[in-house]
């Protein structure tokens, strides 16, 4: 793909045209499934297996141990904000911040 435009942009990132085609594919029928990814039930066999093989790869790439939970979670950089201080509180307590709408 001579024309392919790479997005160096904070956030997105360049992906390899392989990575893209099998979500491409994946988007249309998980495996053999006949079923999209985004069409699956969280609770069904075949998307349990897409989490635990991501779980597994992740715990792989970043040497995560057995005694650590891996959370997949949505929110960028506003969740990040927040689970910070959230993490230092103990239990019972509670916290409040300010949502400015600003960096």
């Amino acid at each position: 793909m001579a024309d392919r435009i790479f997005n160096f942009s904070a956030g997105p990132a360049v992906l390899p045209v392989e990575v893209l085609e099998e979500a491409r594919d994946n988007l249309l029928s998980l495996g053999e499934t006949g079923i999209g990814i985004l069409e699956h039930s969280h609770r069904s066999k075949a998307f349990a297996e897409v989490y635990e093989q991501t779980e597994a790869l992740c715990r792989e790439l970043a040497e995560i141990p057995d005694d650590y939970s891996v959370l997949f979670l949505q929110g960028g950089a506003s969740t990040q904000f927040f689970s910070v201080p959230m993490s230092f509180l103990t239990s019972g307590t509670t916290a409040d911040y300010l949502l400015t709408g600003s960096w």
